[in-house]
């Protein structure tokens, strides 16, 4: 599905309100979006995307998370960057598939990216061993004063916290180690051995970030239908790992027996 100029009125409205909301020109951002939150966009996915860039201009760059937990599991343990696809809706994978769009090397938290930081954001995270480590996009953020655009999806999808989380290390946070096979961009394949996430027995509750942030560290606005939160990257992370070394649940909400479902 590629961009219809057709549809350039309803992109030119969204990146009008892209930067009305605080989007930087020029700047870095990371962008977590569901798509049916903006009401009917004649085009799609496609124009989404063309609003995004335009209001970045020539000389910004856009992220968006390409997970892909849902098709690399346990009993799947496969990644190939070129052809997995990206489990976070219908945006982010339309993204991936652009033609100049690059995509880290991780088999369950790659991030896709187009611009002159994409290199320089993506590069490194086949060096780390777990899905958000200190050579991963969503840590480096912060460095290249980055934001973080949650675009209709409100505050909770937020893979950024799984970053923070790696750096204060909760009781929850880690599970088994698993290696995983790996093809890069030239079709060699390496198996490489990972600590993953686990977070059983409990609910990531990332919305509470909400009640920690205020303006500019965080803003909403309006685009088109949806309702949109635009965070500061280093403001996130600082408020963030803050809490989290004053309470190691504080982003996530045990799940006790009686709680959950049958």
């Amino acid at each position: 599905m590629t961009y219809d100029p057709a549809n350039e009125q309803i992109a030119a409205q969204m990146a009008g309100e892209l930067c009305a909301a605080g989007v930087q020109s020029g700047g870095v951002l990371l962008v977590h979006s569901s798509l049916r939150s903006l009401g009917h966009v004649p085009g799609g996915a496609p124009t989404v995307i063309a609003g995004l860039r335009q209001a970045l201009g020539a000389t910004g760059t856009l992220l968006m998370p390409a997970l892909s937990y849902a098709a690399v599991t346990p009993e799947q343990p496969h990644f190939d960057l070129a052809l997995t696809p990206s489990n976070v809706g219908n945006i982010a994978e339309t993204f991936r598939s652009q033609p100049g769009v690059l995509r880290s090397l991780h088999p369950t938290h790659s991030v896709c990216a187009i611009g002159p930081a994409a290199a320089a954001l993506l590069g490194a995270h086949s060096q780390d061993t777990t899905p958000c480590g200190p050579h991963s996009p969503f840590h480096l953020l912060p460095q290249h004063r980055g934001q973080i655009l949650m675009l209709g999806c409100g505050l909770a999808p937020n893979t950024s916290f799984h970053a923070i989380e790696e750096l204060a290390v909760p009781p929850y946070l880690f599970g088994a180690p698993i290696v995983y096979e790996i093809v890069d961009g030239d079709g060699v394949r390496t198996a490489k051995r990972y600590l993953p996430h686990n977070f059983a027995g409990y609910v990531q509750r990332y919305e509470r970030i909400g009640a920690l942030l205020r303006a500019p560290a965080l803003r909403t606005g309006r685009v088109l239908a949806a309702t949109v939160y635009l965070l500061d990257a280093a403001a996130l992370w600082a408020t963030a790992l803050d809490a989290l070394r004053r309470d190691p649940l504080a982003f996530v909400e045990q799940v006790t027996p009686q709680s959950m479902p049958e």
